[in-house]
């Protein structure tokens, strides 16, 4: 078995990284100033693992099932991190009206709060990149992404483009 030279692989992944590379990336960028971000502003005690959870909250609220199949965690994980969450302040646990046995993942005012931050600071960060590459690419960036992710653009469903 051959191995490629020490080094070819570090300068491969630097000069030239793949999708993977290019994504963690993007992610662990996100995750640092977003999280760093909220720290200044009161929100200081969730990390991203509790983004999985936070991004997907609604004001209404939402089973854990459905917050699982969102964020792609296991059921066991994001029973884990709702518990740290409700612990923290930011969701309490309620009955689903349209199923008593169900409960429901309802954020608090500290987590609709954190939400609002979180927003607030995306929005910028989305602002800036697209002042980085232009308003045109990084819409394009953007369908690409939800292309390539199988999420739906907007004005989209499952099967393509709205008719127009």
């Amino acid at each position: 078995m051959t191995h490629a030279p020490a080094g070819d692989r570090i300068r491969m992944i630097t000069q030239d990284p793949d999708l993977g590379i290019l994504a963690a990336r993007l992610l662990f960028s996100l995750q640092r100033e977003v999280f760093a971000r909220l720290a200044e502003r009161g929100h200081g005690e969730v990390s991203p693992r509790h983004g999985a959870i936070l991004a997907y909250l609604d004001a209404g609220g939402v089973r854990a099932t459905e917050l699982a199949r969102l964020s792609g965690r296991h059921k066991q994980i994001v029973g884990r991190l709702v518990d740290e969450l409700e612990a923290l302040g930011y969701v309490e646990r309620r009955p689903d009206p349209a199923d008593r046995r169900a409960k429901l993942v309802v954020p608090t005012e500290r987590g609709l709060d954190q939400q609002r931050h979180a927003d607030e600071i995306i929005a910028d960060i989305e602002r800036r990149h697209a002042g980085t590459i232009g308003e045109p690419a990084y819409a394009q960036l953007r369908r690409a992404l939800m292309a390539i992710t199988g999420e739906p653009a907007a004005g989209q469903d499952e099967s393509g483009p709205a008719p127009g």
